[in-house]
């Protein structure tokens, strides 16, 4: 019988006949499957097959009878039609009829292969039909290989028909609908599919090699259609955890989760665009859709985070590789949502729907990954380069874990705040460095200020609260609940962080030090004290580290016990130069009233002993550091406004005026900052001082107005002038006083230095509230471009004042200028340290006869200086210009005179 007679015959047959001559056809059908060349015509073969003969097989004989032999050559009948698309789509146009049929028929041939396999599936999925694996083995790879070319082919259109597109348009989507049907269908058929219990390798390897194929297929249909790609996804994943115990050492978890990952932040950018679009529309109405758009896309987001989280769970002990991919999918999904200065301009609901989600499935994951070593070393690894947008979110991630630390085994604790401990351990700090590291770098968010959701308390509303806040508050609540273990690491992040220069980060690291302490006992609060007032005495200078530690100093004295406050005062006692570091640090009404008298009648004996000794060894410049310190705690305990203290530093100030050279302030660090103490303790003291003590302060700031002073030193001659305005100044000197005011107030009104025109702004205000002189505030408004800053700030007017936008955008570029003055002063500070070694050439050393002559010197250049600013202001007598050439021929006879040559 020929194979056209045969066919023919065929196709007439009952159910019963071909079910009766199953065994004696089939084989021939196959055979003549296998050998013929045309398209039409084995696809009509594998339809007689399919339809015909399969469903009277048994299904032990499926693989072996039919699989096995049809399967291949259906990959290799679609791979050809694939290929002569390919060849012959050049040529095809609109007029060339002959060509678009040719083409269109080799599209409907594809379709039927489809739907025959399509049948396949069906038939197999019957509810009697019992199967197993290896009974259907040949059949999955084939169709899914079928099915990644026909997707590809779908998604790979616009390019591969030129826009000729229209003329296959309905075949295309007929072929994608069928290929979405024959995936249904697959899917169906595999989880219906027993799997034995002794199953071989070779089965093995087929389950995972369905699996890859369809992880292959999302990345082809994440752009066609949400449902199929979420299907696929949903049974990768039901397969992996089903099949997991034999599955578990041959999947490519890295494979899985970095599509998973990317699929989510695809899913992610979508939604965040789509609510960008929204607000900048002005959409509001939720049927637009726009914004059916946005909810299925974040839908997808969600489903995406929640799969994750759950393949996570499952397989977690084989990702250590992905933890990277893990930590930034944390870090560039928070750097895109609000409150990050990056974040998408979205309307609030827009917003909270968004995150609600995704946000919650992200925590999760990063609580599920808290006992993996990659995960720990990744997040903590030292020296990152984060790009800016991303230093927020990895601040989160860092209070994320320390939050969830309370909850966690000793392992995983020591695991994040013990740090690497041995030298063949990849090098990371502990969890508490690393947040202080992390918020130091987050200037922007901290000058914004950004607010961040709060810790909902008493059943109220969920608040708002700063970066500041929120760390500072999730990190006293771990210390609460940590074992005592793990403070020694705590304590040397926080002191580390009180070394650094970033101010409002030593203020962090100080209040969760204070919260210690409270928390502890109070001989651990004694013990910090003590720690404090060593490290304060052991730093050189005026340095940044001498500051943060005045400040943490001072906290602490108020959470000590009056006797360990007194043990203090005996471990360093105030009358020793060598404590007075420490003294010029306290508030002394942190002290008990026993306390604060010892200190107080002890630093101003000592005040007054140093000064007086310098003084009598004729104010040696060398000397004078010695005298500022002494000064530094005197303004602290004169600032107690005790009657002692302050005559006793009014008595010091009357003395010192007189030996002041202002014209060795720029040249001389420490006469600047005796000056400014000068300064500062004469506004405190202004009701015990003389007139003429008033008249040499103002004849010095004027000097020193005149030859551009250092800003800190002008910055307490402010003070000092706001303090003149409650003093009544008497009549016989007010012709000497006013007009200096008006003047000096004239022109520190009118710097354009900002920070000392605002403090220049905020003294003369202060001055003016309180004067009986009212003539000095309109004579020290020279100009009207003055007159009308100050009026606009004595009520409070903003002047040009900057969008919320362009102030981002300013905080944003100010961050790499912020960094870089941090590093100066961390590079300025090693330097200085490396320094003082003792120097191979030291510095020439005065002579006594050489101290004398400076001293002489540095009196009548202050003298002189006086008499040239008054000159300027007021025409001099006619009896002076004989005093001044009698004055000019001394100096003459001083320059040339010398001892008697032997």
């Amino acid at each position: 019988m020929s194979q056209t007679t045969l066919l023919e015959e065929v196709t007439s047959w009952s159910p019963e006949t071909c079910g009766q001559e199953l065994m004696s056809v089939l084989p021939k059908l196959v055979s003549m499957y296998q050998n013929t060349n045309n398209w039409e015509e084995s696809i009509r073969i594998l339809r007689i097959i399919s339809e015909m003969f399969l469903p009277h097989l048994r299904v032990s004989d499926l693989e072996e009878e039919c699989f096995s032999k049809v399967l291949p050559k259906v990959a290799k009948v679609f791979s050809s039609l694939m290929d002569e698309i390919s060849k012959q789509i050049g040529e095809l146009s609109s007029q060339n009829s002959e060509l678009r049929s040719y083409l269109r028929n080799i599209l409907q041939l594809m379709i039927q292969v489809l739907e025959v396999l399509s049948g396949v599936i069906r038939l197999l999925c019957a509810p009697d039909k019992s199967l197993t694996l290896g009974s259907i083995r040949s059949l999955p790879s084939c169709v899914l290989k079928l099915l990644k070319d026909t997707f590809e082919h779908c998604k790979d259109s616009e390019a591969v028909y030129c826009g000729r597109l229209s003329v296959v348009a309905d075949l295309l989507q007929g072929l994608f609908k069928e290929a979405y049907t024959l995936q249904k269908g697959l899917m169906e058929l595999l989880d219906k599919t027993a799997v034995e219990n002794k199953i071989s390798e070779e089965e093995i390897s087929d389950i995972v090699i369905v699996i890859h194929s369809l992880l292959e297929i999302c990345i082809v249909i994440s752009n066609l259609d949400v449902a199929l790609h979420a299907n696929t996804w949903k049974f990768i994943i039901k397969q992996s955890i089903k099949h997991q115990a034999l599955l578990e050492e041959h999947l490519r978890h890295g494979d899985i989760v970095t599509r998973l990952c990317d699929d989510l932040l695809a899913s992610f950018y979508s939604s965040c665009e789509l609510a960008e679009e929204m607000k900048q529309a002005g959409l509001q109405e939720a049927q637009c859709p726009e914004y059916k758009l946005f909810q299925k896309s974040a839908k997808m987001c969600r489903f995406f985070a929640n799969t994750l989280v759950h393949y996570v769970k499952e397989f977690k002990a084989f990702l250590s590789k992905s933890c990277g991919r893990f930590y930034h999918l944390y870090l560039q999904i928070f750097s895109k949502l609000p409150p990050s200065l990056w974040s998408a301009p979205m309307a609030i609901p827009h917003g909270l729907e968004l995150s609600s989600g995704t946000l919650t499935a992200v925590d999760v994951l990063v609580t599920q990954l808290l006992p993996c070593r990659a995960f720990v070393e990744v997040v903590l690894a030292p020296g990152q380069e984060l790009v800016p947008e991303t230093l927020f979110p990895h601040c989160l991630l860092l209070v994320s874990v320390v939050t969830k630390l309370r909850s966690q085994p000793e392992e995983v604790l020591c695991l994040w705040c013990e740090g690497s401990r041995f030298p063949e351990e990849t090098p990371r700090p502990s969890v508490f460095q690393a947040v202080f590291r992390s918020f130091r770098r987050c200037s922007a968010e901290r000058a914004a200020p950004l607010l961040v959701p709060g810790v909902m308390m008493n059943g109220q509303a969920q608040s708002q609260v700063t970066l500041h806040q929120h760390v500072c508050i999730q990190l006293c609540a771990c210390v609460a609940a940590l074992p005592a273990s793990v403070f020694p690491n705590l304590e040397r992040s926080m002191l580390e962080a009180v070394l650094q220069p970033d101010t409002q980060t030593a203020l962090l690291a100080t209040d969760i030090w204070c919260f210690l302490a409270r928390f502890g006992t109070a001989e651990l609060c004694l013990h910090h004290v003590k720690l404090a007032a060593h490290l304060i005495k052991s730093c050189p200078g005026e340095s940044h580290h001498v500051i943060h530690l005045g400040l943490l100093l001072r906290r602490l004295l108020f959470l000590m016990t009056p006797q360990h406050q007194m043990e203090l005062i005996e471990k360093f006692p105030p009358g020793l130069a060598e404590n007075q570091p420490v003294w010029q640090h306290v508030l002394l009404r942190a002290l008990s009233d026993d306390g604060r008298k010892r200190v107080q009648r002890d630093v101003a004996a000592l005040a007054s002993d140093v000064v007086g000794g310098w003084l009598e060894k004729g104010c040696r410049l060398g000397e004078l550091e010695q005298v500022n310190v002494a000064l530094s705690s005197l303004l602290v305990v004169a600032g107690e406004e005790a009657p002692e203290c302050l005559l006793s530093a009014a008595r010091l100030v009357k003395r010192l005026w007189p030996r002041i050279c202002a014209q060795q302030v720029q040249k001389y660090p420490a006469v600047q900052q005796t000056v400014k103490l000068l300064f500062s303790i004469s506004a405190v003291t202004l009701q015990k001082l003389d007139s003429s003590d008033i008249c040499q302060a103002l004849t010095c700031l004027s000097f020193l107005l005149s030859m551009a002073c250092p800003d800190h030193v002008l910055l307490a001659g402010l003070d000092f002038l706001a303090s003149l305005g409650g003093l009544f100044i008497p009549p016989e000197i007010q012709n000497q006083v006013l007009p200096k005011l008006c003047s000096l107030f004239s022109q520190l009104l009118g710097q354009t230095i900002w920070p000392l025109h605002q403090y220049a702004l905020e003294a003369f205000s202060r001055f003016a509230e309180v004067t009986n002189h009212e003539e000095v505030i309109a004579q020290s408004l020279t100009s009207e471009g003055t007159k009308t800053k100050v009026v606009n700030f004595l009520s409070k007017k903003v002047n040009g004042e900057e969008t919320g936008e362009a102030r981002v955008k300013r905080l944003k570029e100010e961050r790499h200028i912020y960094e870089q003055h941090c590093a100066r002063l961390e590079n300025e500070e090693e330097e200085l340290l490396a320094g003082l070694e003792p120097c191979s050439k030291r510095a020439r050393q005065l002579t006594s006869e050489e101290e004398e002559f400076e001293k002489h010197l540095q009196m009548a250049e202050s003298t002189l200086a006086a008499l040239h600013s008054l000159a300027k202001r007021t025409p001099a007598p006619q009896w002076a210009s004989t005093r001044l050439r009698e004055l000019q021929t001394l100096i003459t006879q001083i320059g040339t005179a010398g001892p008697p040559r032997t």
